[in-house]
This record gives C-alpha cells, sequence and structure tokens, in this order.
C-alpha cells in the first residue's frame, strides 16, 4: 500500500491494483475483483469483470457487458450526476477517450480530487468532448507525455488514408485499429471526410461495432470481410484489429496496404515492427501538449501521474511550483492508442 502524502487528499490510497477510497470502501479503476468499483471507461485495463457493486456511465456499462456480461450490481450514473458513494462523492465528467469514457470527481473534507482515467483533447465524432473539472487534485494519464509526442491534425491522417486508397484502385488499405474506440472513430472520422462507400470489418470488431451504433453513432455502412469476395474489396477500406494485420487472415484481401491508426505510429520503430506500410497518427490520448494545457488551464495544487510517461511530466510540474508524483500504478498497459 502506498500512502499518498502531500499537502491534499490522504483519505486516497494508491495500491498496486489501482486508487482505494478507505472509508467508502471504493476503487477506482481497480485491476481485480473488488467488492465497490467506479469505473472511468471500458478499456480492459480499467474496466474487469467479477466486481461486486460497479458505477459507470451507461454507455461503459454496456461495452462492459459485451466484454464480461451482466454486470450482477451495475448502476449506470450520468454525467454531472453526484453520486454518494460512503462518506465520497462522486461526478462523472466526460473524458473525451472512447464512448462513455469519464473522469471521476471525488469529493471529500472540502477536498477536490479529479480521476482523468485516460483522456484527449482533440474533437472526436463518436464520444463527448472532455470537460475540465476544477480541483485541488488532478490524477491523470500520461501516455504519451514526453514531448516529442504531438498529434498531427486528424483531418491530415484521414486524408492520407484516403489519398492511399485512390492512388491504389487494384489494393485495399487494411487498417489496424483497436477494437474498442478506435476503429469505430476510424469509421466515423472517414464519414465525416464525405467517404460514404461500405467499409469492410474483421469479425472481431463487429459486436462493438453494433453497440456504439445501438447507442446512437452513425458508423454507415458496415460489411464483414468474411462474406465478401476477394474482388469485392478491391478499393475498398477494410478495419481489423492490430493483431489480425499480419495474420492469415489478411491473405483473403487483395493485396492490401497496410496501414495501422494509433499515436505509437509517430515512432518509426513501432512502425516498422508491425511491417506497417502506411503510419496513421491517430491517438485517443492527449499529446504532451494537450496533457500540458489541460493542467494550465484546471491549475491543481497537486497532479499524481498514474501511469506512462510520468518523469517528464513530474518534472514539468514541478518547474512550475506544481507539486507532483508519480504513483507507479502497474496494472495499466500500453494500448494500440
Amino acid at each position: 500500500m502506498q500512502k499518498v502524502e502531500g499537502l491534499r487528499a490522504k483519505w486516497i490510497e494508491a495500491r498496486p491494483q489501482g486508487l482505494y477510497l478507505p472509508s467508502a470502501d471504493a476503487w477506482v479503476d481497480p485491476s481485480q475483483p473488488v467488492a465497490r468499483a467506479l469505473v472511468t471507461h471500458g478499456h480492459a485495463d480499467h474496466a474487469r469483470g467479477g466486481h461486486g457493486e460497479v458505477w459507470a456511465t451507461p454507455e461503459t456499462l454496456a461495452i462492459m457487458t459485451v466484454r464480461y456480461g451482466e454486470q450482477t450490481a451495475a448502476a449506470a450514473v450520468a454525467y454531472r450526476e453526484p453520486l454518494a458513494v460512503g462518506d465520497v462523492t462522486a461526478t462523472f465528467f466526460p473524458a473525451g477517450h472512447v464512448l462513455g469514457s469519464a473522469q471521476i470527481l471525488l469529493e471529500k473534507d472540502g477536498e477536490r480530487v479529479v480521476v482523468s482515467g485516460d483522456y484527449k483533447r482533440r474533437p472526436d465524432p463518436t464520444c463527448a468532448p472532455f470537460e475540465p473539472v476544477p480541483c485541488d487534485v488532478f490524477i491523470t494519464e500520461a501516455t504519451f507525455g514526453l514531448p516529442v509526442f504531438r498529434h498531427p491534425d486528424t483531418r491530415d491522417e484521414i486524408a492520407k488514408l484516403l489519398a492511399a486508397r485512390a492512388a491504389n484502385p487494384a489494393r485495399c488499405v487494411l487498417v489496424g485499429a483497436y477494437a474498442l474506440g478506435k476503429a469505430q472513430r476510424v469509421i466515423a472520422e472517414l464519414r465525416g471526410a464525405g467517404f460514404e462507400e461500405p467499409i469492410y470489418i474483421h469479425g472481431a470488431l463487429q459486436r462493438l461495432c453494433d453497440l456504439y451504433r445501438e447507442l446512437g453513432v452513425d458508423l454507415g455502412e458496415l460489411r464483414l470481410v468474411a462474406d465478401a469476395a476477394k474482388a469485392e474489396m478491391e478499393g475498398a477500406i477494410v478495419l481489423c484489429p492490430p493483431s489480425a494485420l499480419n495474420d492469415r487472415w489478411s491473405r483473403r484481401l487483395p493485396d492490401p496496404i497496410t496501414a495501422m491508426a494509433s499515436g505509437w505510429m509517430r515512432v518509426r520503430q513501432r512502425a516498422r515492427q508491425r511491417n506497417v506500410e502506411l503510419p496513421i497518427v491517430l491517438s485517443d490520448h492527449a499529446d504532451w501538449d494537450e496533457l500540458t494545457d489541460t493542467l494550465l488551464e484546471i491549475r491543481p495544487v497537486e497532479v499524481w501521474v498514474t501511469h506512462g510517461r510520468d518523469d517528464a511530466l513530474v518534472h514539468w510540474c514541478m518547474t512550475r511550483q506544481i507539486k507532483a508524483k508519480p504513483l507507479h500504478l502497474a496494472h495499466y498497459e500500453d494500448e494500440d492508442d
């Protein structure tokens, strides 16, 4: 157990399995089943099955149901509606990461602590935008917490994808995209850029794409690769999980141009390791400027960094007289974001 020392919020403990609120006997994004869990969003390093009581947004609970089965004691929490969890008041606010993602404002003893979960500041047609919440302590991610990470304009990256398709009418463009959030965002961004033709998807993406549509996100016409002839997919855009990019499954496609949509495509070595011909730098996490601009906007007294490239962000805070420390929570992963 790591008691979080500092000026404020000694009622929160950072433990290896997550952030713990002892007086409420509740956890935020615990990595193993617990009696009471507050969940920021549906990615597997934040949302797990097997909890007792679960509080999350309706969309996150729907995602958890698809991934882990029915949540037996789940309570849907709308954005901006205060919730009493023991002697702590929790309020969920949009995080802009994926559909249903939330920051969680925790209030106790006159102090305000915001757990960011994962977040981004770029517009995303598939989810509500990040909402800055004033607080004393901001508990932030730092997945891209280095100055080298400055994500390019989304429209330019989508234009690269469309240009590759137009230049190679006998081939298809195969885009590796994380199954929750990234795949649906790529589809929605393509639709926003005027691409109205059918988009083909790997079967592993179908359940979550169907759920997004059920929850009101328009993705246009999607077709399963398994139901299509090879010639039918010439000149098409195809989406699959990153693990399928160089899998035997891709052999059924017409000479695919291998692309991947991820913030990590900024790192050329990662693109080479995955044999990616067309890197699409598209992230669902805040880049360096968005992380630091958010801290300047919120102006917390303290910053705690849950995971990612924490050293640089902690140093940046300290040079601006913001008390900061890493929490070293071990269960968060670098997704293909």
